[in-house]
C-alpha cells in the first residue's frame, strides 16, 4: 500500500502534467479562431456563456467569468456596441436587466466553435481507439475540475 507522502507527490507529479497539458491544448485551440472572428477570447466566454446559460445579469455573467462587475460592464458594453448582446427588461421583474446574445453573437460563437471543433477532431482521428477511449472518459471528468472552486 502506498504511503500518503507517495500519493501526494504523484498527485502533485499528475497535477502538473495536467496543468501543462491542459494549458498547452488551450492555446492551440485559442489559435484555431474563426478568422473573421474580431473578439478577444474573455470576450468571447461571456458570449459563450449566454449562448450556454441564457439571459443573464451583468452580476450573473461576472461571477460565471470571476470577475467584478463593472469589468463586465465594459465586456458587455463593448458587445452591445458591436450588435452582440442586447439588454432587455427581465420577464418578471422590470427591474432587472438581463443581458442576452442577438443572432450575430450566436453565429460569431457558432463559427468559432465549429473551427475550433474541427481542429480538434482532426487531432483525434490521429490517435488510437484506445487513446480516444481514455480521452472520451476524462472529459467529464475535466469538466468536473473546471466547474468546481
Amino acid at each position: 500500500m502506498p504511503t500518503v507522502e507517495k500519493v501526494a507527490r504523484s498527485d502533485a507529479g499528475l497535477a502538473s502534467e495536467l496543468r501543462v497539458a491542459v494549458m498547452r491544448l488551450r492555446r492551440r485551440l485559442a489559435n484555431e479562431r474563426d478568422p473573421d472572428n474580431e473578439l478577444s477570447i474573455a470576450t468571447m466566454a461571456v458570449l459563450a456563456n449566454l449562448f450556454r446559460h441564457g439571459d443573464l445579469t451583468v452580476g450573473a455573467l461576472a461571477a460565471l467569468e470571476r470577475v467584478q462587475p463593472p469589468t463586465m460592464t465594459r465586456k458587455v458594453s463593448a458587445l452591445e456596441d458591436g450588435g452582440y448582446v442586447e439588454r432587455r427588461p427581465h420577464e418578471t421583474d422590470g427591474r432587472v436587466v438581463v443581458v442576452a446574445i442577438t443572432e450575430r453573437g450566436r453565429e460569431t460563437v457558432l463559427a468559432d466553435r465549429r473551427r475550433r471543433d474541427e481542429w480538434l477532431a482532426r487531432q483525434l482521428r490521429g490517435l488510437s481507439a484506445e487513446d480516444r477511449a481514455v480521452l472520451r472518459a476524462a472529459a467529464p471528468i475535466l469538466h468536473h475540475l473546471s466547474e468546481r472552486d
